[in-house]
Order: C-alpha cells, then sequence, then structure tokens
C-alpha cells in the first residue's frame, strides 16, 4: 500500500490538524495510507521565555523539517502564522487549506468582555501583537506572558493565575472547545495575525509525488489571502519579535482587501493603514501597505 508520513508536533492542536488533513487525503486518495509522525520540538519544550526570546516561531518548524530532509517523514503539518516569511531552503508549501475563524478569542471565567474587566486585571498573552492591541484599548491592564498548549493556557486561567487570555478561536474550535470564548475580537477593531486560522503543508521541493499528493487540498481563495498578509509582513521583516497584525479578504472575484497595524507592546501606540488592490496580485498589496505603514512611523515598533 502506497504510505504519506506526516511529520507533526505532539500538542493536541497540532495533532488535530495533522490529522484533519490525513483524514482529507485519505477521502481524496482511495488506498492511500497515511501516518502521522509525532515530534517534539524546541518551541514545544522551552515554556519558561517568550518565543521571541528564544529563537522565533521557526523553532515549530525545525524538527520537523530534519526528518523530512532525513527521509523520516514526507511532508509535515503546520499553523501557518508559525511558519517563518522564508522558508528554508529545500522546502516548499503546496497546500493551504481553507481558512478557519480568524479572529482572537477573549477567555474568562468572570468577565464576558475586555472593556468589562476591571481596572488592573490581569491578562495572559505572549503574543506581542495581542499586547499591542491590549495596551492600546485598556492601557490599565496587568499583561503576562502565557506559553505552553491551550489546555496548559486554560489550565493556568482556570487556577486563578489571570483574570482572562487572549488565545485563537480556530484553536478552540478545533479541539472542541468553542465554549470557552466569551467573546470574539475581530476585524475592524482588533486585527490577527498574518495567516492566523490557516493549516497549510509542508514538504520538500522537488518531491513530485507529494506534492501531488498534498495539492488536492489547496484552497485558492485562502492563498490569495494569506499571500497578501504574509507579504506585507515579509516586507516589514516581520516575526514573533515585532507586533504585527494582518487580515485580508476579497471584496469580489477582482478585489482584495487588507488592513494591517504595527503597534507597541509598551504603551498601546499604533500605525494603522488599509488598502484595495487586484486579487491577482495580493503580495504587491502586501508591499504597498508594508510602505505606507513605515511611511507612517511604524519602524519606530520594528
Amino acid at each position: 500500500m502506497d504510505t504519506l508520513r506526516i511529520a507533526t508536533r505532539k500538542s493536541p492542536l497540532a495533532l488535530w490538524q495533522s490529522e484533519h488533513v490525513a483524514a482529507r487525503l485519505r477521502l481524496a486518495h482511495p488506498g492511500l495510507e497515511v501516518v502521522l509522525v509525532p515530534l517534539s520540538t524546541r518551541g514545544d519544550e522551552v515554556l519558561d521565555r517568550s518565543l521571541a526570546a528564544i529563537g522565533g516561531k521557526g523553532l515549530f518548524l525545525k524538527e520537523l523539517e530534519v526528518a523530512m530532509e532525513r527521509g523520516e517523514a514526507d511532508c509535515a503539518v503546520h499553523s501557518l502564522k508559525d511558519v517563518p516569511m522564508e522558508l528554508e531552503p529545500g522546502f516548499v508549501l503546496p497546500a493551504v487549506l481553507e481558512r478557519a475563524d480568524p479572529a482572537d478569542a477573549f477567555v474568562s471565567n468572570g468577565w464576558d468582555t475586555l472593556q468589562a474587566l476591571p481596572h488592573g486585571a490581569r491578562v495572559g498573552t505572549s503574543s506581542l501583537r495581542r499586547q499591542a492591541q491590549v495596551r492600546a484599548l485598556r492601557p490599565d491592564l496587568q499583561l503576562s506572558d502565557l506559553r505552553g498548549n491551550v489546555n496548559t493556557r486554560l489550565a493556568r486561567l482556570d487556577g486563578g493565575g489571570y483574570d482572562a487570555i487572549i488565545l485563537a478561536c480556530a484553536g478552540l474550535q478545533r479541539l472542541g472547545l468553542e465554549a470557552r470564548i466569551r467573546s470574539r475580537l475581530a476585524p475592524p477593531q482588533w486585527l490577527p495575525a498574518p495567516a492566523q486560522a490557516v493549516v497549510a503543508a509542508e514538504c520538500r521541493a522537488g518531491d513530485e509525488r507529494t506534492i501531488g499528493l498534498l495539492s488536492v487540498l489547496e484552497h485558492a481563495p485562502t492563498r490569495t489571502l494569506i499571500e497578501a498578509e504574509r507579504g506585507l509582513n515579509r516586507a516589514l521583516h516581520g516575526s514573533c519579535h515585532v507586533p504585527v497584525a494582518a487580515y485580508a479578504e476579497l471584496h469580489d472575484a477582482a478585489t482584495l482587501r487588507l488592513q494591517a497595524m504595527v503597534g507597541s507592546a509598551a504603551d498601546g501606540r499604533a500605525v494603522r493603514v488599509q488598502g484595495e488592490g487586484p486579487s491577482d496580485a495580493p503580495e504587491a498589496l502586501g508591499r504597498r501597505l508594508a510602505a505606507e505603514l513605515l511611511a507612517r512611523g511604524a519602524g519606530e515598533f520594528l
């Protein structure tokens, strides 16, 4: 039997995403055996420091790419927002799946919204992008780092370590935890990370068999959206070190709209832009808005 091996992180969310891809592939390719190869990454292991402090989101990919290079796996499945703007040489993203809910989730056991939190309440998030947007809306709140998988973060909230935490809606929904979402933090007031809620498959460039198997999962409209968002982030040299937010949507078949923000996690100051462009040139729209952000002083926060 033909077999495809998917390298994946061991967190419950990563395993869900990889199993979701595996199920779609089994349906599309009857007779294909799809197996998961769970691996531990440095990004999962070092939880006492922020991602920015230990080297960035690429730490979630390295071990998976090594497994592909060694021939121990054929492909890997990622949350695309964790994938660096430039892939390591020799790797490609042959499939971008349809985007789920891109909003962030306000999660609390005592309050329904960010605005309802009492003065000085403790909010947990390690994302500089989320911290910048909280600071802009509620400069009185205390922000604390929060790492670990979704269940670990929820346990710390439930244990009384925080009054509220901010997670991704898509992650909670995928794990059957949608009931924990007290309110959605959504565009246009609140912007997600570039490519948030998008699952992507990575494999070795030139591996035509694997590229062919994965290509059935490609969702062209989502690819257009994320090329605009990641194009903007690439032009800003964005990573988890900088608070960049971006959200693209197709206005119609020919027109793409992009909103973007660069902010300060220290004091909530931010520069925001929005614009439109042809949907067949998404990266150009991203680069144009990145230039606008820089022209308006966003470089101070980068």
